[in-house]
């Protein structure tokens, strides 16, 4: 038997990247996957690909549509396994930084994060199996030049975290953040655009400006992400909690 098998998992973001990658991670390990989004289509394409899978639409920052997507969720059974992946970022100096982009990271990589935590925290207190995992990143751990929303976004995931594992010590359920480098996804995609449309380089370039980060000198890989997050979602990890556990070849 599969360390997960009979457990209930949702995974925000779970059409692409990193939340894709854990969607499979999960399911390999036996647990009942559902994916959820905003791109519906999308998201169906990808449950395809994951035996079992189903894909629930879902607007974070929409409390009506958080409560309907859990809902919907929770009709299939119990959930006890939640990924918070879904994420936003954005790019520029911090006084041309609108209040509106500002909020708008915000209400997505924070309070989109609690709205989803708190969809499930009730039921799942009272069971005898929770696990809470929140991708954040090590930008919720150190400064960053012009990514500032961004970066307050993630510190305040880490911490979050860290004070939910207190809070709910006394239950089964742990709360953990995953805390990547660059990862090789859309989003790294968009910062080389962005650093080529700026400054003029080639991708060759602007791709090193982002690996150089890492003392490994290369991008991770949604699938080391999600391995870690299997990790922290198994039965043996019952005494790991309040963690901020990076994935960045050594750069924290």
């Amino acid at each position: 038997m599969s360390k997960l098998t009979g457990h209930r998992a949702v995974i925000t973001g779970g059409g692409t990247g990193i939340g894709l990658a854990c969607a499979k991670s999960l399911a390999a390990e036996g647990a009942q996957v559902v994916i959820m989004g905003r791109d519906l289509v999308r998201l169906e394409a990808a449950a395809k690909t994951i035996p079992g899978a189903e894909a629930i639409q879902l607007d974070i920052t929409d409390a009506e549509s958080v409560e309907a997507a859990f809902a919907k969720a929770a009709a299939g059974g119990a959930i006890d396994i939640l990924v918070n992946n879904a994420g936003i970022v954005g790019a520029a100096a911090f006084h041309r930084t609108s209040m509106e982009e500002w909020q708008r990271i915000q209400a997505v990589n924070v309070e989109g994060l609690v709205r989803c935590t708190q969809a499930v925290i009730g039921p799942m207190m009272k069971s005898a199996y929770g696990r809470i995992i929140n991708i954040a990143s090590i930008a919720g751990l150190r400064g960053g030049a012009y990514i500032a929303p961004y970066v307050a976004s993630k510190h305040a995931v880490v911490g979050l975290t860290k004070s939910l594992s207190l809070e709910y010590a006394g239950t089964a359920v742990t709360f953990n953040a995953v805390c990547p480098g660059y990862v090789e996804t859309a989003i790294v995609d968009n910062s080389v655009a962005n650093i080529m449309a700026k400054t003029g380089r080639s991708r060759e370039d602007a791709l090193s400006e982002l690996t150089k980060t890492n003392p490994q000198g290369r991008l991770i890989q949604p699938e080391e992400v999600a391995e870690t997050v299997a990790w922290l979602c198994s039965p043996l990890s019952g005494s790991v909690s309040g963690q901020a556990i990076t994935i960045s070849g050594g750069a924290i």
